[in-house]
């Protein structure tokens, strides 16, 4: 690699690295390395700190809701582990000033764009278990992500797809449909824009860096429009 972790960020993590290549390899986004004709990029350790994010998130609810049934346990972590949330920790984390660009990435605003930030995070996680094992990497992930995990488990988990489709079965036994009307961007950071439709009508649309955040993007906005649906169903029913 070509450049080195500024010594401030290590120090903002609180921890000292046996390996702070892997803290260098987390924040190589990939248009950085194919710029710079470098090996490696942050690609991998995201995948693996996706798989121990699941983990530490699922493991925390299990000891910590015992109350809660496994269909519940499941929203609340689908909740948890999304986008938005590691959002959040890559600004707790103030990881946007750190991150690797390649030239063009750098020019079109990637620096803040949510997904390569998300992806990031992620990527963190994964340097870490790396470098210091599982419960260092699950303490990491609860200093950043423990209140999240305690707001969304005292009721507000339900996704929005599933509260849009509470909502229009309420009135209609029909339901909302998606379908992908766009997508663009490079094959290794597309983004996707999808349509939430009922009744022939175009409710809203979403855009995510997959369908299924997509999908939610739109029934999120499609819920603002409470009185449109209602007033689409009893049409049908006049």
């Amino acid at each position: 690699m070509e450049r080195k972790i500024p010594r401030r960020f290590l120090e903002e993590l609180g921890m000292r690295f046996n390996r702070e290549e892997l803290m260098l390899m987390a924040l190589t986004h990939p248009s950085y390395a194919q710029e710079r004709n470098t090996s490696g990029n942050n690609q991998r350790l995201e995948f693996l700190g996706d798989a121990v994010l699941n983990l530490a998130v699922a493991e925390y609810l299990y000891t910590h809701f015992g109350n809660k049934a496994e269909g519940e346990l499941t929203k609340i972590r689908a909740r948890v582990v999304c986008e938005k949330a590691l959002v959040s920790v890559a600004s707790r984390l103030q990881l946007a000033p750190y991150i690797l660009l390649g030239r063009g990435e750098e020019m079109s605003g990637g620096r803040m764009r949510k997904s390569i930030l998300a992806d990031a995070a992620e990527a963190v996680i994964g340097a870490v278990y790396l470098d210091q094992g599982y419960a260092a990497a699950s303490d990491f992930i609860m200093k950043y992500l423990e209140d999240i995990i305690l707001e969304t488990a005292r009721g507000d988990y339900y996704d929005y797809k599933s509260r849009l489709q509470e909502l229009v079965q309420a009135w209609d036994k029909d339901n909302v449909h998606y379908s992908v009307v766009d997508e663009y961007g490079p094959a290794h950071d597309k983004t996707f824009v999808t349509g939430v439709y009922y009744r022939g009508e175009q409710l809203a649309t979403g855009e995510g860096k997959s369908k299924k955040e997509a999908e939610q993007r739109a029934a999120e906005k499609a819920l603002t429009q409470v009185g449109y649906i209602e007033s689409l169903s009893k049409g049908k029913r006049q």
